[in-house]
This record gives structure tokens, C-alpha cells and sequence, in this order.
């Protein structure tokens, strides 16, 4: 069996609430995701703290393939056009928000 890696965040203490890693406000544990940088299909093991909202919506966007092969890092994601505009659309909610998020038109 093999162990799977968090990366948690160097500042973070137990009194501090994690941070996501794609839109960096502060996340509930009711909203809490470990979104893998590296598909687990894929062979990846380091997971990453991300709002629920956040990490449905980087899986409706890319497939497995896709993220692991452009897009296995926080900084690769924020260069996509689409995840820009949505992380600057979400920036501006609470930080227990939550919609339902639709699959892209052109992934199926």
C-alpha cells in the first residue's frame, strides 16, 4: 500500500485555517478537498488543500491527462485563461461558498 503525501502549507499552524492553493482564502473543513497535483491514475501522491467549489472546478475543466501533464502545480493552473477568470470570480465570495459547478462544453 502506498502513502500518500500532503503538502500543507509552511505557515500553517492548527489555530490557522488552511489555505487553498488556487485561490488562497482560508478554508472551512466542511469545505475542505485534497486536490492531487498529479492525477492518482497518474501516479501522483502529493495532495494539496483546495476549496470544494475550487477543486470541482479544475476537474470539470481538465481531464487526468491534462493535469498531469501541464498542469500538476498551483502556478500552472492560474496560467489558464479560464481558471484565472474563475478564481477572480470566486475571490470575491465567502469563504464557505459553494455552487454547483457544470462541466465544460468541451470535455467529456
Amino acid at each position: 500500500m502506498r502513502r500518500i503525501r500532503r503538502v500543507d502549507p509552511p505557515e500553517s499552524t492548527p489555530a490557522e485555517p488552511l489555505r487553498c492553493i488556487l485561490c488562497s482564502r482560508p478554508v472551512p473543513p466542511a469545505q475542505l478537498d485534497w486536490h492531487h497535483l498529479v492525477p492518482k491514475l497518474k501516479g501522483g501522491r502529493e495532495t494539496a488543500p483546495m476549496h470544494r467549489i475550487c477543486h470541482r472546478q479544475i476537474h470539470a475543466l481538465f481531464s487526468e491527462t491534462q493535469l498531469a501533464r501541464h498542469y500538476a502545480t498551483a502556478d500552472a493552473l492560474l496560467t489558464h485563461p479560464e481558471v484565472r477568470a474563475f478564481v477572480n470570480w470566486v475571490s470575491s465570495k465567502p469563504d464557505d461558498f459553494h455552487e454547483a459547478v457544470r462541466r465544460h462544453r468541451g470535455r467529456r
